[in-house]
């Protein structure tokens, strides 16, 4: 099977807006060189284009993908050939793109990650929309073909309007979602309930109670253009300096929230979550529509999320923690599976995904919180010698002491954090928490355990604290400042109860 012929203008048009903001800069800098002669420019400009149309043809008609049996065949490369094949019981996750150009021309982008993989192993782009939505339910069954050990695993691929068995009792067919593609998908083969769908009230209300702190970089690489414009204005009213200063920093706080509520709502807008036997179906996006996959097989810890100002209101998030996806943040693979619910809806979804008890948190010790005072208030001293030093050796500063004014905040700061800092062990689980902005609370089966390792600073070991921390497949949950004593405890019982379970889960699979 070959991409979609449209793949060529869709890739030559995404290439030549490129090309052609890189010459629009490229002519601002040069338009003042008497001898740049523009006939030449266009010319060259010409044989670029036409180099990069044959190429793109080219790179269309040598690249093919086909369902071989169990295997995911690949063969592309213009100058040089590579052909590679990719086993279907390796496939982690097949998510499927559509930006807004793609959406116009009934394209799609299909990525085909494998547990372990460093990078996506496959990439067909582009597809047309139903030929992505084929591949991703043909992989799909295939896999859990060969997971179940069919002997006649190949017959899996004989159409999408098969149904595929094991499929949730008391589920319906055929979810009507944003779009249309998670209904093609879900109806086509198990039996598929929704799950969770975020609604605009949730939209609006996550975009809302975000703030990416990450946006706070903008304003850096901005102030450098931003400070030349406003000088002539901050002159003009250098009587009223601070509040100048207060207007400015409110203003850019107000900014930076605009941001973060617009990416947020662009990012899980027309958000849908569907279960269709074992796996989780998702659709998302505004301007970028993405379905994908989270095969709940591959599940290795639940991730509960909570902002400061989240938890003010009673609202969490839930992300899923699968092994080995590459197309997340997380060296493991992390996909939201609720971006926004109250606390209580959150926790009742992770109970259904992976059934687990409440536990009490167990906090620190006292002395980890004046630990963490000390730490505070250090940082708050090397704040006040850096700025009476700039005040004393550079230029006056008018509030170089204001730094000490922290030193109030260090105990209520240290307080917060111990209060958000904790472990709780249940027969078949560990549930790890930390961070006060947000809060992050991971619920660790036993049976995913890989390692369990205590470590210690040398400013741990002067108060007798260690960390714990408790390693799967999609990367590590550390229970922060636990007593030492206590740490190997854990560690203990966690090693044996990982032992326990994963025997216990292969006893099961022999039964079988």
């Amino acid at each position: 099977m070959r991409l979609h012929p449209l793949t060529v203008v869709y890739r030559i048009g995404r290439r030549a807006v490129s090309l052609g903001w890189g010459v629009v800069v490229g002519f601002a800098g040069a338009s003042s060189i008497p001898f740049v002669d523009a006939r030449l420019v266009v010319a060259a400009l010409a044989v670029a284009l036409l180099a990069l149309v044959g190429y793109e043809v080219a790179r269309y008609r040598r690249f093919t993908y086909a369902l071989a049996g169990t295997t995911l065949e690949l063969r592309s490369g213009v100058l040089s050939r590579r052909e590679r094949e990719i086993p279907i019981e390796r496939v982690q996750n097949v998510d499927v793109s559509r930006s807004v150009g793609q959406r116009l021309l009934g394209l799609a982008t299909v990525r085909v990650e494998t547990a372990g993989g460093g990078s996506t192993e496959a990439l067909l782009e582009c597809v047309s929309a139903a030929a992505a939505d084929d591949l991703q339910t043909d992989l799909r069954r295939l896999k859990r073909a060969a997971a179940r050990g069919d002997a006649d695993a190949e017959d899996a691929t004989g159409g999408s309007g098969d149904a595929r068995p094991g499929g949730e009792a008391g589920a319906a067919d055929g979810v009507a979602t944003t779009g249309g593609e998670l209904d093609a998908t879900a109806g086509a083969t198990d039996e598929a309930e929704v799950v969770f769908d975020l609604g605009r009230r949730r939209l609006v209300l996550a975009s809302a109670l975000s703030f990416d702190v990450r946006l706070l970089s903008v304003v850096f690489v901005a102030q450098p253009v931003v400070q030349p414009l406003l000088a002539p204005l901050v002159g003009d009213l250098a009587g009223v300096t601070t509040v100048v200063a207060l207007v400015v920093a409110v203003l850019t706080a107000v900014a930076l929230w605009v941001a973060s509520a617009a990416r947020t709502f662009a990012r899980y807008y027309g958000f849908r979550l569907v279960r269709a036997g074992d796996d989780l179906r998702y659709e998302r996006g505004l301007s970028r529509r993405y379905t994908g996959t989270i095969p709940l097989e591959k599940l290795q810890t639940l991730a509960v999320e909570e902002t400061a100002l989240e938890r003010a209101f009673g609202y969490a998030s839930l992300s899923v923690v699968t092994a080995g996806s590459v197309g997340s943040n997380t060296g493991g693979g992390s996909a939201a599976a609720v971006p926004l619910a109250t606390r209580g809806d959150v926790l009742a979804l992770a109970r259904d995904l992976e059934p687990f008890a409440d536990a009490a948190m167990e906090r620190p010790p006292t002395r980890a919180r004046r630990r963490y005072a000390v730490r505070y208030a250090l940082g708050v001293g090397v704040l006040l010698a850096l700025t009476t030093a700039v005040n004393a050796l550079v230029t006056p500063l008018p509030y170089a002491w204001a730094p000490a004014l922290l030193l109030v905040l260090a105990p209520v700061a240290a307080h917060l954090k111990w209060r958000n800092v904790g472990v709780a062990l249940t027969d078949d689980h560990a549930v790890v928490q930390r961070g006060f902005w947000t809060r992050r609370t991971r619920v660790v089966p036993h049976d995913r355990v890989q390692t369990v390792a205590v470590s210690a600073t040398l400013f741990q070991r002067r108060r007798e604290l260690a960390s714990v921390a408790i390693d799967t497949a999609g990367g590590d949950a550390v229970a922060l400042d636990c007593d030492a004593e206590r740490a190997s405890a854990i560690r203990s019982r966690v090693a044996e109860r990982a032992v326990d379970a994963v025997g216990a889960r292969r006893d099961g699979n022999d039964s079988h």
